[in-house]
Formats: structure tokens, C-alpha cells, sequence
């Protein structure tokens, strides 16, 4: 596990991270490469859907849709943010078809079920993807039943994240006050609208191909890890013995 620390905390194998989360009542996970490892190969699934959602739609050879694909992405957050605004897609039918994915390559988590068990706080996940395709990772995972809630594209009116205002829906729409809450997401620059409406903020340091856009600039990150268990097992136990004990 890797985090920054602060100057007051050691700097050891064995971080203390609970002076710096004694705070959060809330914690806003995103979904893909994140509630689950990217190594899975799960995103790849649905990256590979999006293209193939391109080609077709717009009888385009593999290698222009995937061109296509990743300039949406970078101009928009989302490759389906681009498609609505320059093509006029229709969403629904975009988010049906890029998550009929295989999801049998995940399996119950316990040690990550235990790790949010022992996690105090409310837990919601923020995805640029949609509910149901969360709702069933994280019934393969075994952990749905710790989230009071899924906070997706369609509930952000299709403005996806990092766009300022859907972070701002959320925490309206959920009663969050920000200072209390904390962010974990494996995109670098999803977190800096998260930083500059005050929450505490975690990048899982995933390998993924988009995972350190907005890295290099990186006041907005708080907190560094790259396992999430060990990282929220760490997090749980510090606050448990508190920051004094």
C-alpha cells in the first residue's frame, strides 16, 4: 500500500492514516478498477464494447472507432458524453449495449467484504457507467449490501465525471456534506473536482490506460494506494485504536 503522508504521521511500512480520515462519515467509491482489481480484465470488456458500439453505429473500420473512442474520451470525460453531443446518440441504448459484458471473470471478494464491514461511515459508489451494471458487479463481489446507494450517469443527467456539476448533484442529491466525505477513484483527474469542493480524496493507483490523467498535477490528490483492502483494512484498524493509541 502507497499514501501520502502528512508531516505528522511516520513514515513506516505500517501507515497510521487516522488523523487524516477521523472526519469522513462518507465514502464515495467508483466502480470500475476500482471496487474491483483492474487486472480482471472486467473495463476491458466494456472498452472494447464501446468500440465496437462506434463501428457499427457509424460504419467505421476498427481502428477510426477507436480513434473516435479515446478523443470523446479525453475532450468529454466519457467517450458517451462525446457521442451525445456531436452524434446525438441515444444513451440508453449506448449503456444497454456496451455493459452486456461476461462478469463471471468476478467472484466473491471476502477480504474486501470484511474490509467494508469494518469501514465506519455511509458508502455510495459514483460511476460514470449505469446502476445496473453496478448493482451486478457488486452482487458478484458480495458487497452490494454495504452501499445505500449507486449515483450513475443517468442519475447525473449525463453529465459524467470530472464535470464540476454532476459532483455537485450527488452530494445534493444524497445530503453530503463534502468536508465530511472522501473520494477513492483509479482516474487521477476525477478527484480534483472532488478536492476543490472540499473532500478528502484517495487515487487507487490502477496500471489502466486513462488511470494518470491529471497525475502530474496532483494537489488534488490527498492519499495514494495501490491496494484497496490493505488501504480501507488500514484505515478501519487506525481508527479504531485512534489517533493517540
Amino acid at each position: 500500500m502507497t499514501m501520502t503522508m502528512t508531516p505528522t504521521e511516520p513514515s513506516s511500512k505500517h501507515p497510521r492514516p487516522a488523523p487524516a480520515f477521523a472526519h469522513v462519515a462518507v465514502w464515495i467509491f467508483d466502480l470500475d478498477n476500482t471496487l474491483y482489481p483492474a487486472s480482471s480484465r472486467l473495463f476491458d470488456q466494456v472498452d472494447r464494447r464501446i468500440g465496437e458500439f462506434i463501428a457499427e453505429t457509424f460504419a467505421l473500420d476498427p481502428a477510426a472507432a477507436r480513434a473516435l473512442q479515446k478523443h470523446y474520451f479525453r475532450t468529454y470525460g466519457t467517450t458517451l458524453r462525446g457521442l451525445m453531443s456531436e452524434r446525438g446518440v441515444d444513451p440508453h441504448h449506448f449503456l444497454d449495449y456496451v455493459h452486456r459484458i461476461d462478469r463471471t471473470a468476478l467472484s466473491p471478494d471476502p477480504a474486501l467484504e470484511a474490509a467494508l464491514a469494518r469501514l465506519a461511515g455511509r458508502k455510495l459508489v459514483f460511476t460514470n457507467g449505469s446502476a445496473d451494471h453496478a448493482e451486478k458487479v457488486m452482487e458478484r463481489l458480495g458487497i452490494a449490501h454495504h452501499f445505500e446507494a449507486v449515483f450513475d450517469v443517468v442519475a447525473a443527467g449525463f453529465l459524467p465525471k470530472p464535470d464540476p456539476a454532476c459532483y455537485r448533484l450527488l452530494l445534493e442529491r444524497h445530503a453530503i456534506a463534502p468536508e465530511a466525505a472522501a473520494m477513492v477513484d483509479d482516474i487521477a483527474r476525477n478527484l480534483e473536482p472532488a478536492h476543490e469542493l472540499g473532500m478528502t480524496t484517495v487515487w487507487l493507483m490502477a496500471e489502466t490506460e486513462f488511470a494518470t490523467l491529471g497525475e502530474k498535477e496532483d494537489a488534488h490528490i490527498h492519499h495514494r494506494a495501490s491496494d484497496l483492502v490493505a488501504f480501507l483494512e488500514a484505515v478501519a484498524a487506525a481508527r479504531a485504536v485512534g489517533p493517540s493509541g
